[in-house]
């Protein structure tokens, strides 16, 4: 009985000592499980934030780069995987008049302040717009009748291939250097070049669809259908005021515009575009001259329209050379002159007493420059380039008869001046212009500037 006993309480200590060390064990393997699953965990969340920052945040390269024609700013949504991208850019400038011929003053601008957002639906849909807002306000002011708002694109992007994606929308018109790549740091000198503001009327924008790709590696195009524009805001001065922008706009008729660029070589672009369509948008007017005078119908001519320009730079190891040349001619041009005449003449009242609208339009200019900071130091990404631009334009190289000529509209454009960039995204800007009319006084400007894009 007694060994019994003896073997059953051996027995009990022994399987005791082995449930306590089994207990251990267990107690030991649980908070290893614990462990390994609050590793994954914290791995898991790691992962999750970081794919949230790549599909919502805005890109950490600070290098941007031009995609599909748009600006660097205005790419960034082509660099996300999923979800928004933010940039935007802005500049603003003081201007010196040197004489105050004309009643020009001395003047400090917030030129414009403008954000662009996409968002990426699918790697295959997207959307891409560009807001701005001009002159700080849209309140008048004292010295200015204040700025605005604008949708400078707004578009619909569907990526199927490199040689064929599609796009509809409010639609950047791809024509010259600056219309589509209008970021100050993608640009010489505090303002843009007159050439593409008055004859190529940048920044220019129209509802529309089109396609555009890449083909055999080294030719980009692109191609849209969007609505003309509005012959009655054609003026002596240019086409500026023709563009309908998006609002509201009429399309009675419709515009075909494309554009080739070629790259030979990593440092050179050829390059050019086409632009045709009517204008006259079957447009008629009643006009009351008042004084007893009978009412009276005026109806726009058709107003065929077309622009091309060709374009070419050239950029490799600091130094930068660029050129465009462009031509309008602007159909019915005299039957449009006197329908926009004054209302005494038979007009619609949108044109000054013998103002005429040039039947042809012309302009170009040149810029050369280089990065002089490798000659004193190796700074990395800082640039200093001084540059030169000579720009010459006539919005009334030929006139309808019944016109007499206004030489004020022909026009040479001398700009000297010096950018720097501490980083590819900053510039700093100071330039001397001075303008020449073939007749009157146009008052020359020191001009300083700073531009961002990001």
């Amino acid at each position: 009985m007694a060994k019994q006993v003896l073997w059953s309480l051996c027995w009990f200590l022994t399987m005791g000592a082995m449930s306590s060390a089994f207990a251990g064990n267990d107690a030991a393997l649980a908070q290893e499980d614990r462990i390994a699953q609050l590793e994954r965990t914290v791995q898991t969340l790691a992962e999750e934030l970081e794919r949230t920052r790549t599909d919502i945040a805005v890109p950490d390269d600070p290098a941007l780069k031009s995609v599909w024609g748009l600006g660097p700013a205005a790419s960034k949504v082509y660099q996300v995987t999923r979800g928004i991208s933010l940039g935007g850019y802005g500049e603003a400038l003081y201007s010196n008049v040197v004489s105050d011929a004309n009643g020009s003053k001395d003047r400090a601008d917030a030129l414009r302040t403008v954000l662009y957002a996409g968002y990426k639906f699918t790697d295959s849909i997207l959307f891409n717009t560009e807001i701005e807002f001009e002159h700080a306000t849209t309140e008048s002011t004292q010295s200015s009748d204040g700025g605005s708002v604008s949708v400078e694109f707004a578009a619909l992007d569907f990526m199927w291939k490199d040689w064929a994606n599609f796009r509809a929308g409010l639609v950047l018109i791809p024509m010259g250097w600056l219309n589509e790549i209008h970021e100050p740091p993608s640009y010489f000198g505090t303002h843009r070049p007159e050439v593409e503001r008055q004859i190529i009327p940048s920044t220019w924008r129209e509802n529309g669809v089109g396609a555009f790709g890449t083909v055999a590696e080294d030719i980009d195009f692109v191609f849209y259908v969007v609505n003309g524009m509005n012959a009655k805001g054609f003026t002596a001065g240019g086409l500026r005021d023709g563009r309908q922008n998006g609002s509201k706009a009429l399309a009675e008729d419709v515009a075909f515009v494309g554009r080739v660029d070629w790259t030979p070589l990593p440092e050179l672009i050829v390059g050019g575009s086409v632009y045709y369509g009517k204008s006259g948008q079957n447009q008629d007017f009643t006009v009351s001259p008042g004084g007893g005078m009978p009412n009276f119908s005026v109806d726009l001519p058709a107003t065929p329209t077309t622009i091309w320009e060709a374009h070419a730079q050239y950029a490799n190891r600091g130094f930068f050379l660029r050129g465009l040349f462009t031509m309008a001619f602007i159909g019915d041009a005299g039957s449009l002159s006197r329908a926009l005449g004054p209302e005494s003449e038979g007009g619609i009242g949108e044109l000054g007493s013998g103002e005429g609208i040039g039947g042809q339009m012309l302009g170009g200019y040149g810029e050369i420059a280089y990065d002089i900071l490798p000659l004193f130091c190796n700074e990395g990404e800082m640039s200093l380039q001084p540059f030169f631009r000579a720009e010459y334009y006539d919005t009334q190289r030929d006139l309808p008869s019944g016109f007499s000529k206004d030489k004020s509209k022909e026009m040479v454009i001398l700009t000297a001046g010096i950018q720097f960039k501490p980083i590819p995204n900053v510039v700093i800007k100071a330039d001397y212009r001075n303008r020449m009319a073939a007749s009157g006084q146009v008052p020359d400007e020191v001009n300083l500037g700073v531009g961002f894009a990001f």
